[in-house]
Formats: structure tokens, C-alpha cells, sequence
């Protein structure tokens, strides 16, 4: 160990070194620049006249061929150049995986009730089958192992430990026992959010400062990713990690009876602030699967980019859907928005529906209801990343700032949703932050309401916590209602009916004011 002392603002000067104040001094005098020339021994680079009062300061340059030039360079020399950058020699080919390891995902669950923790989990036991790729996968939990569901991981994959296991653990009488082995491929971290992310970070950046690409997934406890280690996960992004990081049972309502602790309303929020991370919030296991299928082949494919996706995977069963034979829909999947189902062919007010992750249940038994009962056409969409659609619009607002002589642009998401008709209703499991970040560029005028879980967690059924949250099916309903009344489409008593119909408290206290 190398323990050096230092002092700040060294060589400039008494007035100046050693200081508290030395970070608040952004000039020096005449008088320090003079003493600083003494010091630093470069009285023939800076002549007097360079210090005439009123003068700019100096700007040092040492002569060519000098020592100090030529030490200068040859440190430039180097570095590769003056301007950092990233140079990856002698990279590894990585074999991309077969897209028939995700053949299984696109044909949904037919009648049997699964989660997308679960849909992903089948998805990495598919993918570390893979030949040629599964090797290079590098699966990491800090924790709750099982809770996901991933006990089925440590046998196939084998849990690395350096000196192989040294103990018999308490499970070793079950199928799906703790497994260690020197060749293990899985990291099982302990309790340490800080450690596995900081083993992901090695993994994420092994492309560069090793020349072997890896594809590490970090499966987290989601309320505890990004709010307990963001510094880390900035620090990634500046490493320009590639890889995927998974927030498991996530969403505020989908956990029960976890509370205030555990039910994560916000990861989606922190996402957002992460420039190079792709933010995704997948309803069905065939999303799950296109954003991962298509994530590898962005960070790891011919053209590779320094990016890194975080999905949320639901602890909630529902039967999964099939993937639409639909390519608009596939491209919307990561776009961020796409159709999922068109209005049923009855006459009535119009309303849009946006759903995301397990909000589809209460948008999908809200539209039955408002198209049975009080004869609304519901079109629902899905609405895979609000942070994706943002900036894409940010990005077209931005072109046609700077471009004033040339034809407008539209906004991706102003031009899908200019395909669909009425006030359009956004649902959320996350705070209301997340859809309102496209509610700007909402087209033609529609109103726009979304309904998220702002506010602390509640230890409670999902039943109860999606009500307390105003999530609920009952909730869109009036929601959808509401906004029809405003537009003139319905009457303010269908509204009334519907609140009445669903036990809502009108005069409830607002859960982010709790």
C-alpha cells in the first residue's frame, strides 16, 4: 500500500494551498501567477511581459524538442491520443443465441397461469443451453434465489465458488439443493447489492479490459437495485457497462404483504435518469423475450453499442398471451407502444387504454366492463417503456428545432396514438411520473389522465393495495368515464353510477398524501 500526502492547491501559492477556501479560487493574481512561475521553475516559458497588469493569463507552452514537450507527447502517445476513448483489441467473437430459444415465449402460456419472473427464468435455462453462447452468460443474485423461483438454475448451472463447496448445505436433501462447484457459472452473492453489482459491472465491461464479450444478468430484488446501489449503476453507465439488469417482483401492488419495505413504485423512475439504460416495464413472457432477444444482438451483435437494459419481471401469474402475428406489433414491443387489441365493433364514445406490466388485469376487466355496461369502445395498448418513447420524442423535438427550413417530424409515440380515438387512459404499477412522460406529446389535444401507486407501500392483498392505490378495475373505469364526461362524450352521472357501483370513496385522502 502506497499512502501519499498530499496538500491541496500545491505550487499555488500561500494565499492559496492548504485553504478551505482553495476550491472556491478560480483566478490567481499577478502576484500568485508569479509565484507559481517560481515555484514550477518556468521563468523562460512565462516572461515578465505575460505578467503585465491587465494582461490574460498565460497560456504555458514548452518549446519543441524540449524535455518536457517530448514527455508531454509521449504521454499522449500512450493514452492514444488526446481525447479519451475506448479501444477493444482482440475481441472474442460472441456467437448471438438461435432465435428458437425464444420460440417457446412467443406462444404464450395457453391456459396455465405463469409470471414473467418465471418466463424469464425458463428463458435463461433456454438461453445457457444455448451452444456457443450459454457459456458466455453470467447470472448473478445478491439474494432470494428461490423467492424468483431460480433454484432450478443451481444444479444446471452450478454456483461458483473458487474452492469448490466445503460444507453440506441444509437443503442437500432436495432436488433442487445449493450446488457449488469451481466451474460453476451462477453468482450467489449473499445479502450484498454492492458486491453483485459490482461483479456485473466486471462482467458488463469485460468486452473492453478483456476482449471477451460476457452477458451478465444481475436478477435483483427490484426495490432494492437502483435505490440502493445507483451510484453504482451510474458508474456503470460510465464504464459503458453492456448487460441486463432485472428487477424482480417489482411493482408496488404486485407484492403482498411486503409493505413499506419491499413494494417498489419507482425503479422505473431512477431508470429514467440513466442515459445509456434502456428502461422496460413488460406485461407478457413473448415482450420479456423480444427486449431480450433484441437487446443481445444490440450490445453483442456486428454492430454493437454501449447500452444496458433493465426489465422488470412480475411475481403475479396470468395467463400469457401469444405473441401477435403482427411485425407492427413486434416493433412496438421496442419502440415502447403498440396496439395490443382494437375496439370491438360496437357504436359509442371511444377510449384509449395504456397499460403496463401487471396493469394489464385491471385495464383488460376495465375495458370489458366499459364496453358491456356503459357502452364505451375501449382500444388498449401496451406500453412496454415510457423512457424509450421520451426520448425518441425529445429527439424529433430537438431536429425540428434546429432544422427550421425543413419538413416537421412527429414524435414516434404522437403518430401511434394518432391511430387511435377518445381520451386516453394510462395505467400504471409505478408512480404517475413514468406515463406522464410522454403525456406531452399526447396528439391533437386529447386529454390524457394517468393513474400510478404514488405514495409509501401497504402491507395488504393485491385486491386491497390496487384500491387504496386507485389501480384497480374500478378505478380505470371512472377514470375513463371521467374523461369522456369532460369531453362532452358521456353524461357526469354514468360517472357518479360507476363510482357508486364500485364501493370508491370519493372523499378518501389521496395515497401520496399518507
Amino acid at each position: 500500500m502506497i499512502l501519499a500526502k498530499t496538500v491541496k492547491g500545491w505550487t499555488l501559492g500561500t494565499e492559496v494551498e492548504g485553504r478551505n477556501a482553495t476550491h472556491q479560487i478560480k483566478k490567481l493574481s499577478n502576484a500568485q501567477l508569479r509565484a507559481l512561475r517560481t515555484r514550477l521553475h518556468v521563468e523562460e516559458e512565462i516572461p515578465e511581459e505575460a505578467l503585465a497588469e491587465g494582461a490574460e493569463p498565460p497560456y504555458l507552452r514548452f518549446a519543441e524538442g524540449s524535455v518536457e514537450q517530448e514527455y508531454l507527447m509521449g504521454r499522449r502517445r500512450a493514452l492514444d491520443g488526446s481525447l479519451p476513448r475506448r479501444v477493444v483489441r482482440d475481441r472474442r467473437a460472441l456467437a448471438l443465441p438461435a432465435d428458437s430459444a425464444f420460440d417457446e415465449f412467443r406462444q404464450g402460456s395457453a391456459k396455465k397461469a405463469a409470471s414473467t419472473t418465471t418466463a424469464f427464468t425458463r428463458m435463461l435455462r433456454a438461453l445457457g443451453r444455448d451452444e456457443g453462447f450459454g457459456s458466455r452468460i453470467v447470472p448473478i443474485i445478491p439474494d432470494e434465489a428461490r423467492t424468483f423461483g431460480m433454484d432450478s438454475l443451481f444444479k444446471e448451472f452450478g454456483i461458483y465458488a473458487a474452492e469448490g463447496q466445503k460444507y453440506e448445505p441444509v437443503d442437500h436433501k432436495l432436488l433442487l439443493s445449493y450446488h457449488e462447484s469451481i466451474d460453476g457459472q451462477l453468482l450467489e452473492e449473499g445479502i450484498t447489492e454492492a458486491g453483485a453489482l459490482s461483479s456485473w459491472i466486471a462482467a458488463a465491461t469485460s468486452y473492453a479490459t478483456r476482449g471477451v464479450p460476457m452477458v451478465p444478468f444481475f436478477i435483483f430484488y427490484s426495490m432494492f437495485g437502483f435505490q440502493r446501489v445507483g451510484d453504482l449503476i451510474w458508474a456503470a453507465a460510465d464504464a459503458r457497462a453492456r448487460g441486463f439488469l432485472l428487477g424482480a417482483t417489482a411493482g408496488r401492488t404486485t407484492l403482498l404483504g411486503e409493505g413499506l419495505q419491499h413494494q417498489d413504485g419507482h425503479s422505473l423512475v431512477l431508470a429514467s435518469t440513466v442515459p445509456s439504460c434502456e428502461a422496460y416495464d413488460p406485461a407478457f413472457a413473448y415482450e420479456t423475450a423480444e427486449i431480450v432477444r433484441h437487446g443481445i444482438e444490440r450490445m453483442y451483435g456486428p454492430d454493437p453499442e454501449d447500452v444496458f437494459y433493465y426489465l422488470t419481471l412480475h411475481n403475479e401469474n396470468y395467463v400469457m398471451p401469444a405473441e401477435p402475428d403482427d411485425p407492427e406489433a413486434r416493433a412496438g414491443i421496442l419502440e415502447g407502444l403498440y396496439r395490443w387489441a382494437a375496439p370491438p365493433s360496437i357504436e359509442g364514445p371511444k377510449v384509449t387504454l395504456l397499460f403496463s406490466g401487471p396493469a394489464q388485469g385491471a385495464v383488460r376487466e376495465a375495458a370489458a366492463e366499459l364496453a358491456e355496461r356503459w357502452g364505451v369502445v375501449p382500444e388498449l395498448w401496451s406500453a412496454t417503456s415510457y423512457k424509450r418513447l421520451r426520448e425518441e420524442a425529445m429527439a424529433v423535438e430537438r431536429w425540428n428545432r434546429l432544422h427550421p427550413g425543413e419538413d416537421r417530424r412527429t414524435a414516434r409515440v404522437t403518430e401511434l396514438l394518432a391511430g387511435s380515438a377518445g381520451p386516453i387512459v394510462a395505467v400504471t404499477d409505478f408512480m404517475r411520473a413514468v406515463p406522464d412522460q410522454i403525456s406531452r406529446w399526447v396528439p391533437d389535444g386529447r386529454r390524457y389522465t394517468s393513474l400510478g401507486t404514488d405514495g409509501f407501500g401497504r402491507s395488504d392483498t393485491r385486491e386491497a393495495l390496487r384500491r387504496f392505490f386507485e389501480v384497480d378495475a374500478g378505478h380505470v373505469v371512472v377514470a375513463a368515464l371521467a374523461a369522456l364526461a369532460e369531453d362532452g362524450q358521456v353524461k357526469r352521472g354514468a360517472v357518479a353510477k360507476a363510482i357508486a357501483r364500485h364501493g370508491i370513496d370519493p372523499d378518501a385522502i389521496a395515497p401520496w398524501s399518507i
